[in-house]
């Protein structure tokens, strides 16, 4: 036991502790103790930690994380207030993920529901896979953002980079700022009323100014073939 607990509030320092130990005191708290709000500090940029947390409870990061922080995680309130490296937040179901500075590739990938922050900028592929949930980033995002995207949405307000959207199925992206260049099957919409009252609700919530204008791209359907079979298919079906 290397935290000091006062009823549902509990704090430890991470510093000289391996991800291992982090995990197992995050755990023995949440789980065992009935700790709804827990704060780490000093967790050095290590990689793996809040993983596969699956309870409702807040828990504050004084500090930076590596690879795959926070990842299936399914109904914490996690606030980072360092950067994070690649998959933060990787098939997270529920919760909320605020990063306050910047994150690496493959932001949010598979997300799957609850909402991610970046306040800053985040890396290439951004969203890849993302089957739901809410993306905000606020600065830029780096090539092949929303790549395979299947369903969702991302608010991005800075620049996007080169194949935006490339191969999305479903879902919406929101760029604030300029498009290197759309990726295959993404074409741009329409903002209508619903899209502006998503984007004012998420920035209110998130206490975060929002661009004055922003450009929504969609799925362009060119590649929605799954159900047509191909010539040697059909001879086996018929």
């Amino acid at each position: 036991m290397i935290a000091t607990v006062a009823g549902e509030t509990a704090e430890f320092d991470a510093a000289g502790l391996t991800p291992r130990q982090i995990n197992l005191e995050a755990r023995r708290l949440l789980y065992t103790e009935g700790v709804t709000e827990l704060t780490i500090h000093n967790p050095g940029a290590q990689h793996s930690i809040a993983v596969g947390l699956l309870t409702r409870c807040r828990i504050t990061i004084n500090g930076s994380l590596g690879y795959f922080g926070c990842g299936l995680i399914d109904g914490p309130e996690i606030h980072i207030t360092g950067r994070v490296g690649w998959s933060v937040a990787e098939n997270m179901m529920s919760g909320v993920v605020v990063i306050d500075k910047n994150a690496g590739s493959l932001t949010g990938a598979a997300l799957r529901g609850g909402d991610l922050v970046v306040r800053g900028h985040a890396g290439a592929r951004t969203g890849i896979d993302q089957k739901g949930g809410t993306i905000i980033v606020g600065g830029n995002v780096g090539s092949m953002t929303g790549f395979m995207m299947q369903r969702g949405r991302q608010i991005i307000c800075g620049d996007a980079g080169q194949g935006l959207g490339d191969s999305m199925y479903d879902g919406q992206l929101y760029v604030g700022g300029k498009v290197a260049a759309l990726g295959v099957d993404c074409v741009e919409a329409e903002m209508t009323d619903a899209d502006h009252e998503l984007i004012d609700r998420k920035f209110r919530i998130y206490r975060m100014d929002r661009p004055d204008t922003f450009r929504k791209f969609v799925c362009g359907k060119k590649l929605w073939n799954y159900d047509n079979l191909e010539p040697t298919e059909r001879k086996l079906v018929l």
